[in-house]
């Protein structure tokens, strides 16, 4: 026989524990694969490797990465909520579920050692930072976006009518634009 509560708790279950394991990804994606130490252009340890502390490079690098994930997860969205294509809500409030995750840990990968943004050097759009210097002087308006955003995506992973999911995109797309407005140096 179904028992529908005992689903629904696993169910809950699955969705905590994956959230967790997400997070915990997140966090540690700045470190070193298992077994490997990040190392410098030689192929010895960093000095940074060596204390412990991921080079600031990889550090930037990592960030980057999770920021691409998040662009990636609404971008199957914001397909998804255009006029010609199909909302899935289910899929839909997996992504924003995802993308509330890794906003929870974004702003955990910017360390004062990554505020390198110079007006006009030659940057390596992998490598190199696009985040202003005003991010670390606001650090704490930047780290209560992320975690508003985080808040918006979230109440879309919860919700249970299309237009209610829209709003909420709607609402976190205006919070990445901002976000990016304030603290994301382009030129």
């Amino acid at each position: 026989m179904f028992n529908l509560k005992a689903a629904k708790t696993r169910a809950s279950f699955a969705v905590v524990a994956r959230r967790s394991l997400l997070s915990a990804a997140c966090l540690l994606a700045p470190c070193a694969a298992p077994g490997q130490e990040p190392s410098a252009p030689s192929g010895q340890p960093s000095a940074q490797a060596v204390q412990g502390v991921a080079p600031t490079k990889d550090t930037i690098f990592a960030r980057k990465i999770l920021m691409g994930a998040i662009d990636a997860n609404m971008d199957e969205i914001e397909t998804m909520l255009a006029p010609e294509g199909h909302l899935d809500l289910a899929e839909g409030t997996e992504h924003a579920d995802t993308i509330s995750i890794m906003l929870m840990s974004f702003p955990h990968m910017f360390p004062p050692a990554t505020n390198q943004w110079r007006p006009g050097a030659d940057r390596d759009p992998a490598m190199d930072t696009y985040a202003s210097p005003d991010l670390w002087s606001n650090f704490a308006d930047f780290y209560q976006r992320a975690q508003a955003a985080s808040k918006i995506a979230l109440e879309a992973a919860r919700a249970k009518r299309a237009e209610d999911f829209r709003a909420r995109i709607l609402e976190l797309r205006g919070a990445c634009n901002a976000c990016h407005a304030a603290y994301q140096r382009v030129d």
